[in-house]
Parts: structure tokens; C-alpha cells; sequence
């Protein structure tokens, strides 16, 4: 990878780590401040944080900017569900038919996720832009 694709990806994980973070923190927020379940709440804060890592690594990540796409929006969302998918996977190949730890098999499929999460993303999703930027 040339190092403007390097800085792309840096991006794209520290993105990512936002989202984390914003989704834990509404979560917590949901079932301990408010009170509310634990299953709307993981559909609440998941989606915020969706919504959050499309806008930076639309704007930011893969600069693709512009108006909104709703097909931009669901092609980003087949390619989250798919990488979650594949690192749900990844996780327990790694623990139950690897005898990994189930932290060891988290932090791998951490990694298959990002791996799964940017290519689609930057070759199917933010394809446009990303094409003009690499010309």
C-alpha cells in the first residue's frame, strides 16, 4: 500500500474506535442512566454509531462529501453487516475450533472486521471518489 493508503486506513480505524466508543458509552447511558433494556438500547446505540461512522468516512475518511446517497447508505450497511458477519466468524473459528481465548479471538476478528469493513468500503461503498483520488 503507497502511503496515502496507509493515511486512508489510519483514518478508517480511528473512525471506528469513535464509534466504539459512542456506541459502549450510549449503551451504558441507555441501561444504567435511563433504565431501558439492554436489547433497544444495543439497537439504539449500534445504529447512532452507524450513522456516526458513515458520515466521518463519507466526509472525512474517503472524502467522498456531496448530498446524501441512500444507496450509498445501504451499501454501506450490507458491507457492516458483512463484516460483522465475518469476524462473528473469525471469532469462533479462533475460540472454539482453535482453542483461542475468547479475548485473543476478539481482538483477531477485530482486525478481519476492519479488514472486511475498508475494502468494501472503499471499493464498493466511497467507490467514486476513491477512484478519482487514487488516479
Amino acid at each position: 500500500m503507497r502511503g496515502q493508503e496507509w493515511k486512508r486506513l489510519a483514518k478508517f480505524a480511528l473512525v471506528g474506535g469513535m464509534n466504539t466508543g459512542i456506541d459502549v458509552a450510549l449503551f451504558a447511558v441507555l441501561v444504567y442512566g435511563i433504565g431501558l433494556s439492554s436489547t433497544p438500547s444495543q439497537f439504539i446505540s449500534y445504529f447512532i454509531a452507524f450513522l456516526n461512522s458513515y458520515w466521518w468516512n463519507k466526509r472525512w475518511t474517503f472524502q467522498t462529501g456531496g448530498k446524501r446517497d441512500a444507496r450509498e447508505l445501504i451499501r454501506f450497511g450490507i458491507v457492516n453487516l458483512l463484516s460483522f458477519l465475518f469476524a462473528t466468524g473469525v471469532l469462533l473459528a479462533f475460540e472454539k475450533g482453535l482453542g483461542f481465548s475468547p479475548i485473543a479471538a476478539k481482538l483477531l476478528s477485530v482486525f478481519a472486521s476492519l479488514a472486511v469493513n475498508y475494502t468494501g468500503s472503499k471499493l464498493w461503498v466511497f467507490r467514486k471518489e476513491t477512484l478519482r483520488q487514487d488516479s
